[in-house]
């Protein structure tokens, strides 16, 4: 839930009405919700932040937040969903209105993980006539909205009266909702959206396929022992053994439910209930729905199954017809690879992709080289486009996407590691371990959160884009801020890998002699300042768009600059790309392997909207951001922080404020620390040379992630600079990490 409880309390806090209490209640979460209650509660004196001493479910966690509240009326929130603008303020209008009722009751939308927003089915009922004061007996048509507790508020005073509370287990809102709906005196309803219900791909705890789903009997037995101790309650029993029997039906028919083999369990528990509570003169309802209600009566389980088999029946051969049709027209997965896919999983063999091919970088390289060295007994396989087979380090296995052996492979391998995705038609299978490792911090929206951007999108499948993603088991992040993103943007069922980015090791392990001969390697004449300059790819334009004059720029530095073109890898053949060496001062770096090592090389990075700026961070050396289409990135793509709001460094608009920045001096002044300090804090917490072993040893030795805790970020000492490192003949050998002695 960490991921969507600051939208939830920001929500509430940004309302127009400000007199409340919000009582955040940390069930023991094991996430970061702690913190960021605590957070909040520092922040605004309105929150007060309880932690409990073990996790007790949800009821339980609402009735310690009841324990606490003072205010007159109760709200109950999830913590992925979301209040809507001014709605309390619309609440507080309306209770006046109607005289403090016992109850509220107001409307709310699904918000779906893809986007989408649709309004209660029922929102009609709030339109029908009748008194606006009322009972549950006089407009019985609100009975009919979902049995939820946050769609409604109580008066505290009338919930402490009557002494309720939420009982654990799973479907707590149901001995809470009817309780309080048909023996409140005064109700009212509020025609307006107020909450919106976060429909999450996964992780709704009522989806998972577990027994918990039995605890749905022992609630309904306490709603009907409430209503058997108050004789003025009666003749709500032929209504409310409907509800349950129809609930009974609805968990049954979904089959992320009930496991397989408890069903008949769960039906035969069924029938008991409806032997117990069957009230006198009870008359079926017609239709589908009734014959059902009979098949329970009788306790008839086999027959059920044949009706709901019968029902799936007809659904499937339509859903194989459709599929068929799709598996001729698309390509079949060959022969070979399925034969491979028979033979067992080698439990010693690891893949490592990158960029569907690219070769030896990024994050899965480092993995690769950190795992032959910490965990020699497991082969490691990198994938390579047949045109950087000739850039892989001397001695490394490969496949070539497409063939023969690669299919074996993918078939047969333990471990993935990948920075994108591999194929449709790649098969996840049982036992292997899948690890997203991204390839940067998103400040650009990723995963579904594109839906909102067509001209990003371009075309993209998002169902298929999930799917792929459902195969990952663990997603890697080097900052907080990342690990929510992932598990908003791709709501799959991973596990956060909080480990830090393998690939910025080497900015902890770097040494002088290291960053010398890079820049030798590169041609950096020796004494000069070299400017590191890696624009990003724009969703917005067709080809690559010059977005600064290179040429310029190294007349306005002068003799004591040179300029490292690193063109993004999605234009590096492009012709408008290769003009771009008109300077003498500039050398175009597009075609470096490692964008690593470039970055070591460096003095100064000069960028825009490129993850590189999270990456350089780590090295502790001054960044500028050239930020002259701001507006329009954002539009295109989508952003999940204004960058010009909180930059590494100085930020220019244009490129007369770009020459003045460097120019002046002001590139490496102190308001440039400062700025870098707060964005490395934010960005760079887990990225602290160990991030490779980290993963390594909890996801192919098996050991636990404490066993290597992450180095406060004062404590590190980042690859020396190419100042540094001309001074290590005055000084000694620095290397990274720790100083040499």
């Amino acid at each position: 839930m960490q991921s969507f409880l600051r939208e939830c309390l920001d929500s509430i806090l940004e309302q127009s009405f400000r007199d409340i209490e919000v009582i955040a209640v940390n069930d023991r979460s094991p996430d970061r919700c702690g913190e960021i209650v605590d957070e909040y509660a520092k922040a605004d004196e309105r929150v007060r932040a309880l932690h409990l001493p073990e996790n007790v479910g949800l009821g339980r966690a609402r009735n310690a937040g009841m324990e606490m509240a003072r205010g007159d009326y109760l709200f109950f929130l999830d913590s992925d969903d979301t209040l809507t603008p001014d709605s309390l303020q619309l609440i507080a209008d309306r209770l006046a209105q109607t005289s403090d009722p016992d109850v509220l009751i107001f409307d709310y939308a699904r918000t779906f993980w893809w986007g989408g927003e649709t309004r209660n089915s029922l929102a009609s009922v709030f339109r029908t006539e009748g008194p606006e004061v009322f009972t549950a007996k006089q407009r019985p048509e609100f009975l009919n909205l979902i049995m939820v507790v946050w769609n409604k508020v109580y008066r505290r005073e009338f919930v402490e009266e009557r002494g309720f509370q939420f009982p654990p287990g799973y479907y707590e809102d149901t001995p809470w909702t009817f309780p309080v709906l048909m023996s409140a005196g005064r109700m009212a309803a509020l025609d307006h959206v107020v909450v919106h219900y976060r429909q999450r791909r996964q992780g709704n705890i009522l989806r998972t396929v577990s027994r918990k789903h039995f605890d749905i009997f022992d609630q309904y037995e306490r709603v009907f022992t409430f209503l058997d101790s108050d004789p003025s309650l009666t003749e709500w029993r032929p209504w409310l053994f409907n509800k349950m029997i129809d609930h009974f039906i609805a968990i049954l028919a979904k089959s992320n439910r009930v496991p397989n083999e408890l069903r008949s369990e769960f039906f035969a528990l069924a029938h008991r209930h409806y032997r117990r509570y069957l009230p006198a003169g009870y008359v079926r309802p017609e239709g589908e729905t009734g014959i059902r209600h009979a098949l329970i009566a009788r306790g008839a389980y086999p027959v059920y199954q044949t009706l709901k088999v019968a029902n799936q029946g007809r659904r499937k051969v339509r859903k194989t017809v459709r599929a068929t049709r799709k598996k001729v027209a698309g390509k079949r997965m060959d022969r070979h690879y399925e034969a491979a896919l028979k033979e067992p999983v080698d439990q010693n063999l690891a893949v490592y992709s990158s960029y569907w091919g690219r070769g030896y970088v990024c994050n899965p390289a480092a993995l690769h080289a950190k795992a032959k060295e910490i965990a020699p007994h497991i082969k490691g396989v990198v994938v390579a486009k047949q045109e950087e087979v000739k850039k892989l380090p001397p001695g490394t296995d490969y496949v070539i996407p497409g063939t023969a052996r690669y299919w074996q492979v993918m078939a047969r391998a333990k471990y993935f590691f990948n920075n994108v995705n591999f194929e449709d038609r790649f098969v996840k299978r049982p036992g292997t371990v899948h690890v997203q490792t991204q390839h940067g911090t998103p400040l650009k929206h990723m995963g579904i959160h594109m839906l909102a951007h067509p001209v990003a999108a371009k075309g993209t499948n998002f169902k298929n884009l999930l799917q792929r993603s459902d195969r990952w088991d663990f997603c890697i992040a080097s900052n907080r801020f990342s690990s929510e993103i992932w598990e908003r943007a791709f709501p799959c069922s991973f596990a956060p890998l909080e480990s830090g980015y393998p690939r910025n090791d080497v900015f902890y392990t770097a040494t002088a002699e290291d960053v010398r001969r890079l820049r030798d390697e590169l041609g950096i004449p020796q004494g000069k300042i070299a400017v590191l300059y890696a624009p990003t790819h724009r969703d917005y334009t067709t080809s690559f768009v010059p977005q600064l004059d290179i040429a310029r720029l190294a007349d306005a530095l002068g003799d004591d600059y040179v300029v490292l073109m690193r063109g993004h890898h999605f234009y590096e053949r492009t012709a408008e790309l290769r003009t771009l060496e008109a300077s003498a001062r500039v050398i175009d770096v597009t075609s470096h392997t490692s964008s690593e090592e470039l970055q070591l090389a460096a003095d100064v990075l000069l960028a825009d909207y490129s993850s590189i700026m999270f990456d350089y961070a780590n090295l502790d050396r001054p960044i500028v951001i050239y930020a002259n289409d701001w507006e329009a990135y954002k539009a295109a793509r989508g952003v999940y922080f204004d960058l010009t709001e909180e930059p590494p460094g100085h930020v220019a608009r244009t490129q007369d404020e770009l020459h003045d920045i460097f120019v002046s001096g002001a590139w490496r002044d102190e308001r440039s620390d400062s700025l870098r300090d707060a964005f490395r804090r934010k960005f760079c917490e887990y990225d602290d040379g160990l991030a490779a072993e980290r993963v390594i040893r909890q996801i192919m030795l098996g050991e636990p992630a404490e066993n290597l805790p992450v180095v406060p970020l004062d404590e590190r000492t980042p690859a020396p600079s190419p100042a540094a490192a001309r001074l290590e003949d005055a000084k000694g050998p620095v290397a990274g990490g720790v100083r040499a002695a």
